[in-house]
């Protein structure tokens, strides 16, 4: 159990505030940006710089964008990073990724799951060892007036689950498996194959048997796993990446994820686990310094300046937030068999219930 509500309190925030990510973009697009700012399915293919400043992006269908500043927020598998950096020519695309699922269907889904192994090795991205079942619950979790945050442990797998508000719980069931793996499809003989796979990965003490390796697990996991529908629960292979590439290039240690008029921001500068929930708040944070730096600017020869600036006061705080993420996952599929150790496994408790503490009062810290 961690104090969740003190290190807030310290720094004069609210512990948990929970809001719908198409909310937040609904409420952007309504009140944040002139009418006919948004355009969907206008993915950047390539950019070009400007001689005396500016880019002119090029879209998918050949539409040409001219601009002062491009900032590719477009994902882990972000074409603009690939652009950036010169990587592989499959480096960047639209791939399977994402703790939460997405809005791809099933059938894209299975689909993307093998070509994603073949775009994460050009862009250098790390498979984190994690298929990933996700999926929000129309359900009042029966420990919700203790419980706002929980993680079920055990062997090669553990189950995660977060109030999701609206009387709804947002859960993440993360098995250790090789890469590109998929589920049956569903048939009118076999309708929910994801639902049943998780039944059994996560059977219950309720139910004879256990899991395949015996385990028998909390009866809460089946609550939220029951409460969902087979369409409804995504699968995603989760991946990560440092945010600098290996690279003894002098400009990438002054200005990490930005070069001219071009700057990365969110997955597609650090992607990271999703046991923090940091992936959205470290997009947030950056877009936020984005604009803080990008305000002083009454040039556009101080642009590149700014934007560099931008990406090395970011880069020390994501990075340890991502290590922290990684490293947190790591530890916890093995947790039970660090227990076991003598020594080893007393120590790595207390210093979880040490560190969670100091780990909580850096992510409120409202320097960033």
């Amino acid at each position: 159990r961690f104090d969740t509500l003190g290190p807030a309190l310290e720094a004069g925030l609210q512990p948990t505030i929970v809001v719908d990510r198409p909310v937040i973009q609904q409420i952007l697009v309504k009140h944040g940006f002139p009418t006919g700012t948004v355009r969907i399915q206008s993915r950047v293919q390539s950019y070009e710089d400007v001689k005396g400043g500016g880019v002119i992006a090029t879209l998918e269908d050949g539409t040409k964008c001219y601009a002062d500043v491009l900032v590719g927020a477009d994902g882990v598998w972000s074409q603009i990073r690939k652009n950036l950096h010169g990587l592989g020519e499959g480096a960047g695309g639209f791939a399977a990724s994402g703790a939460a699922g997405g809005a791809i269907d099933d059938k894209e889904a299975r689909k993307l799951a093998r070509d994603t192994i073949k775009i994460a090795a050009q862009a250098d991205r790390r498979y984190s060892g994690f298929t990933c079942y996700a999926a929000l619950a129309p359900h009042r979790a029966s420990n919700i007036e203790t419980v706002s945050y929980q993680i079920l442990l055990g062997e090669k797998k553990y189950f995660v689950s977060t109030d999701g508000g609206g009387e709804r719980q947002q859960w993440f069931a993360l098995i250790r498996e090789p890469a590109g793996g998929v589920d049956e499809e569903a048939t009118p003989e076999n309708p929910t194959p994801k639902l049943d796979r998780l039944r059994r990965e996560f059977a219950s003490i309720l139910t004879e048997g256990g899991d395949a390796d015996g385990n028998q697990w909390d009866p809460f996991a089946l609550e939220l796993i029951d409460a969902s529908d087979e369409s409804d629960i995504k699968r995603r292979d989760l991946y990560d990446g440092a945010p600098l590439l290996a690279t003894f290039d002098p400009q990438r240690l002054l200005s990490p994820w930005a070069k001219g008029s071009v700057a990365l921001c969110g997955d597609a500068a650090h992607p990271m686990m999703p046991n923090l929930g940091q992936g959205g708040c470290q997009a947030t944070e950056d877009a936020y310094r984005l604009g803080e730096e990008l305000a002083g600017v009454t040039h556009t020869g101080q642009i590149e300046g700014a934007l560099a600036k931008y990406s090395r006061v970011r880069v020390i705080r994501t990075s340890i937030i991502q290590g922290f993420a990684q490293l947190g996952s790591d530890l916890l599929v093995d947790f039970d068999l660090m227990m076991t150790i003598p020594f080893l496994g007393p120590f790595f408790l207390t210093m979880t219930q040490l560190s969670m503490p100091w780990i909580l009062r850096f992510l409120y810290t409202p320097e960033f």
